[in-house]
């Protein structure tokens, strides 16, 4: 008799259990598709124009569809977005603090609005209001890219110090190794200490920068242009000395410098086979030129000319082997010729930045177009 009720139970069972998932699925599908409807249509229409390119009319659009929805925080970055796309900052501020002002914003909503609103003042070149903006970010999801703009804001003001401490916290927090960076503030700080006529703290500033990364170039070189700047040649000479042995590409730099504080100290010979070793591990122009003005043999410079334009040839190189031919006076169609190739060599002795292709006929540390460190190659474009 119980068997019987059970069985029974569980026939009656089954049918209303499926009745309820039936029901269950229909509610979710009016609920999907009372969403799709209560979504504005100006929201989809403004998406449409963005993907067409039309971003005015995209603008206007989503200021429409912000109108009718005030709460709707995705419209109003969309907008801000945009705004600020246009390079209408002062539009893109006021819709990002807007959104903050809300109190019932979600705790994501508010610090996404914030890193929103430190942008806008990044573009708009307001520096301070944007250092205040990212540092509202310290522990939110947004740390770490507030904490990499501002490294980008110091590097532009030229807040060294700042941008010191804020690349060890980001080396802290395992982002990478800001070594070479934070040795390049030091320099720069070693030149500001300089032009104030402060050589002790600019001294001590080249220790950082040696200490921050022991294989960088930079502390070197400048150690060295310092030091023969103040007319210790000594010094210099130990400074460049120790960088040709850590990057000849680098040394290649103040080879000239090098020669001069060689001259000046009476050093010819011993800078003559410092550089001539030099020569052989890693030929440039630069160190045949240096070698030249320390070989008082014409005819072994001349030897050393051909060698060098037999391993890398380049119009400098083969000028450099005309001029340097027993004749010293050549004919008016030997100078028109000298003449033609000194200007064809011309934009092959520039400098290029990797990264964004900027020519300077000068080598710089930190590229003046991209800002980028270490992106000008050592060697000329005619060299690489």
């Amino acid at each position: 008799m119980e068997s019987d009720s059970l069985a029974l139970w569980l026939l009656l069972a089954v049918p209303v259990a499926f009745a309820f998932g039936w029901l269950g699925s229909r509610l979710d599908l009016r609920q999907g598709r009372r969403d799709l409807r209560d979504t504005p249509r100006a929201y989809f229409k403004g998406l449409n124009l963005l993907l067409n390119e039309q971003h005015d009319k995209a603008i206007d659009v989503f200021i429409e569809a912000v109108q009718q929805d005030p709460d709707t925080s995705d419209l109003h970055f969309a907008l801000g977005n945009l705004f600020r796309r246009r390079g209408e900052y002062e539009r893109a501020v006021r819709v990002h603090q807007h959104l903050l002002a809300r109190a019932d914003l979600p705790r994501a909503e508010r610090e996404r609005a914030q890193h929103a609103l430190a942008e806008d003042f990044m573009k708009a070149g307001l520096f301070d209001r944007a250092e205040e903006a990212y540092r509202a970010l310290s522990g939110t999801p947004f740390e770490t890219e507030a904490r990499l703009a501002l490294l980008a804001l110091y590097e532009r003001s030229r807040q060294w110090h700042e941008a010191v401490e804020t690349a060890r916290r980001l080396e802290q927090s395992a982002f990478g190794s800001f070594a070479s960076r934070i040795a390049h503030y030091w320099c720069e700080l070693a030149l500001e200490a300089d032009a104030r006529a402060q050589p002790s703290e600019a001294e001590a500033a080249l220790e950082q920068a040696r200490r921050a990364a022991p294989q960088a170039a930079r502390p070197l070189a400048q150690a060295g242009e310092r030091a023969a700047a103040r007319g210790d040649h000594r010094a210099a000479l130990a400074a460049w000395t120790e960088l040709l042995a850590l990057d000849p590409g680098a040394f290649s730099l103040v080879a000239n410098a090098f020669v001069d504080s060689a001259l000046a100290t009476g050093e010819r010979a011993a800078a003559q086979q410092q550089l001539a070793e030099a020569s052989r591990r890693a030929p440039s122009l630069a160190l045949v030129d240096a070698l030249g003005r320390l070989d008082t043999d014409p005819t072994a410079t001349r030897l050393r000319l051909l060698e060098h334009l037999r391993r890398q040839p380049g119009l400098s190189v083969a000028i450099a082997v005309l001029q340097s031919r027993r004749d010293p006076s050549p004919d008016a169609d030997e100078r028109a010729a000298l003449e033609a190739l000194h200007r064809a060599a011309a934009p092959m002795r520039r400098f290029r930045c990797a990264a964004c292709g900027f020519e300077a006929n000068q080598h710089f540390w930190q590229c003046p177009a991209c800002l980028g460190w270490d992106t000008f190659p050592t060697r000329r474009l005619e060299e690489t």
